[in-house]
C-alpha cells in the first residue's frame, strides 16, 4: 500500500508533490476492484472534477484505467460541483463515482473522493477496502474495455433541487459569488431559473482562485459584504471550490456564522415539514432549541459528513449539516450540496428575511456565539495530543465548571451554563481544532483561550 494515500475525513487531498498521476491511477484500480467485489464490476460510473488547474487532467486519467476495467465512464461537459455528481450516481442508478477536487484547500492542492451507490459520503469500511486495494492499474483485454464519454450533469439536479424548493424567487436580489469556483454557471443560473435577479462575481474560471484559497470564509467575503451593504442585493450567497459547501451575506449581520444560517433553514423548514436535523459535535446547540420548540429531536454524530449521512438515513432526518457550511434536506442526496441549500437560502429570504428569522429565533432562545480556533500539529502527533488532553481535562474552563464531557468525536466539555468547548482532529490538514459556544463574545473568546492553552501543552 502507497502510504502517501490516506482518506481522511472526505476523501483524499495532498500537495501536488503527492497527489501524482500513478498514484492518482492506483486509486481508480482500487475503485475497480471494489466494485468487482460488491457486484457492480460492470456499470457505469461518473468521474467528475473542480476547477483546478490539473483536476480534469487527473480525472482524465481516472477515466482511463475505470473504462480499462470495463465501466462505462461518464465524465461532465466541464468542471462541475460535487453535489452534481453525487446526484448524478442516484438519479442514474450508477455504480458510484470519483470526484476530482481539493474543495477549498489552497491551489496547490488536489484530491480525490469517491462516493457509493447511494450518493453519500464513504464511510470507513468503503475506503479502508479501496485503501487496500491500491495498486497499479491491471486493464482487462481491450475488447472488454468501457467508453468514455461527456454528459450534461446539471439539467437533472437543477430539476431535483426545484422541485424540493418550490420557490418563487423573482422579489429577491442574490449576489453571487462563485470564487472561481465549480459554482459559476451552476447556481446562479439555478438562483436565476428560480425567478431571482442574479449580480454575479468571481463568476470566471481562475484554477488559482485569484491567489488565495476558494474556502468561503469572512475573511476571503468582504466584496461580497461591500455589495450587500450597499442595499443593491437582498442577500449574499457563495460557494466553495466544490460548491458542496455554501456561505451566507445578510444586510444587517454580513457574513452570517454558518450556525446560525443552519438553525434559520431548519426553522424555515419547519414550517411546513416535520423531522429531527442531524449536527455533528461542533455545531451550535441552537439546532438543540429550534428543534425543542417544534417537538423534534436532534441527533449528535461526530465531524464529518459521512456521519451526518449515516445518521440521517436512520433517523429520517429533515435536515442535517455542518458548522462548516455543508447541508442537505430529506429527499435529497444525503451528500452535502452548496447548490441546494444556495436556492434554499434564498427561498427563506423570500418568506421572511435572514437577518429577521435570525433575530426572532436569538430572542427567543438566547444569544449563540460560536467559535473556532487552530493549533499546528503534525498528523502522526495527533494520537499523542489527543490522549494527552484526555488525561489531563480541568475541573473548568475560563471559571466556569464543567458539567459533563462527551467522546463522540474527540473531547467536548459541557459546562454548567451551557456553553461547551470541543477539541478535535482535524480530518483534513496537520491541525487540532478547538471550538466553543457561549453567550456573548467575550465568553467565547475566554472558552478559546483556555481552550487553546490545554491544546498548545499537549502538542
Amino acid at each position: 500500500m502507497d502510504t502517501a494515500i490516506s482518506f481522511g475525513t472526505d476523501g483524499w487531498r495532498a500537495t501536488l508533490e503527492e497527489f501524482t498521476a500513478p498514484r492518482v491511477r492506483m486509486v481508480g484500480q482500487a475503485v475497480v476492484d471494489y466494485l468487482d467485489a460488491v457486484g457492480r464490476g460492470d456499470e457505469p460510473i461518473v468521474v467528475g472534477y473542480d476547477a483546478r488547474e490539473t483536476s480534469e487532467g487527473f480525472a482524465k486519467e481516472l477515466a482511463r484505467v475505470l473504462a480499462a476495467g470495463g465501466h462505462d465512464v461518464l465524465v461532465p461537459e466541464r468542471d462541475r460541483p460535487t453535489p452534481l455528481v453525487a446526484w448524478a450516481i442516484v438519479d442514474r442508478d450508477l455504480a458510484g463515482g470519483l470526484m476530482v477536487t481539493a474543495s477549498h484547500n489552497p491551489p496547490e492542492y488536489n484530491g480525490v473522493k469517491f462516493i457509493p451507490e447511494d450518493g453519500a459520503p464513504a464511510l470507513p469500511e468503503v475506503t479502508d477496502r479501496i485503501m487496500d486495494n491500491l495498486r497499479e492499474p491491471d486493464p482487462l483485454p481491450e475488447s472488454d474495455h468501457g467508453s468514455v464519454r461527456r454528459v450534461d450533469l446539471v439539467e437533472s439536479h437543477a430539476e431535483q433541487v426545484l422541485d424540493l424548493v418550490d420557490a418563487d424567487l423573482s422579489e429577491v436580489t442574490v449576489a453571487y459569488d462563485a470564487m472561481h469556483g465549480s459554482g459559476r454557471g451552476t447556481t446562479d443560473a439555478l438562483l436565476e431559473r428560480a425567478g431571482a435577479t442574479v449580480q454575479r462575481r468571481r463568476c470566471e474560471r481562475d484554477p488559482d482562485f485569484g491567489g488565495v484559497s476558494p474556502e468561503p470564509s469572512a475573511e476571503h467575503l468582504d466584496g461580497l459584504v461591500d455589495a450587500v451593504a450597499s442595499g443593491d442585493a437582498d442577500l449574499g450567497i457563495a460557494n466553495d471550490g466544490d460548491s458542496d459547501r455554501v456561505a451566507v451575506v445578510t444586510p444587517e449581520r454580513g457574513f452570517l456564522d454558518e450556525n446560525l444560517l443552519f438553525a434559520a433553514l431548519y426553522d424555515y423548514l419547519l414550517e411546513a415539514q416535520s423531522g429531527p436535523a442531524v449536527r455533528s459535535v461542533s455545531t451550535t446547540f441552537l439546532i438543540d432549541e429550534v428543534a425543542q420548540s417544534h417537538g423534534e429531536d436532534v441527533v449528535e454524530t461526530p465531524v464529518g459528513f459521512k456521519w451526518v449521512a449515516r445518521a440521517m438515513a436512520e433517523h429520517d432526518a429533515l435536515i442535517g449539516g455542518e458548522e462548516s457550511g455543508g447541508f442537505t434536506v430529506r429527499g435529497h442526496v444525503r451528500e452535502k450540496d452548496g447548490v441546494l441549500a444556495a436556492l434554499l437560502a434564498a427561498a427563506a429570504e423570500a418568506e421572511e428575511s435572514l437577518d429577521e428569522r435570525v433575530d426572532r429565533l436569538l430572542a427567543e432562545h438566547g444569544d449563540i456565539v460560536p467559535g473556532k480556533v487552530s493549533v499546528d500539529c503534525p498528523d502522526d502527533r495527533k494520537p499523542g495530543a489527543m490522549a494527552a488532553v484526555e488525561n489531563n481535562l480541568p475541573d473548568e474552563v475560563a471559571g466556569r465548571a464543567v458539567a459533563d464531557t462527551s467522546t463522540v468525536d474527540g473531547v467536548k466539555l459541557l459546562l454548567e451554563d451551557g456553553s461547551w468547548v470541543l477539541v478535535r482532529p482535524s480530518g483534513t490538514e496537520p491541525k487540532l481544532r478547538v471550538y466553543a459556544e457561549a453567550g456573548s463574545v467575550d465568553a467565547v473568546d475566554a472558552l478559546l483561550a483556555d481552550g487553546r492553552e490545554l491544546v498548545e501543552s499537549a502538542v
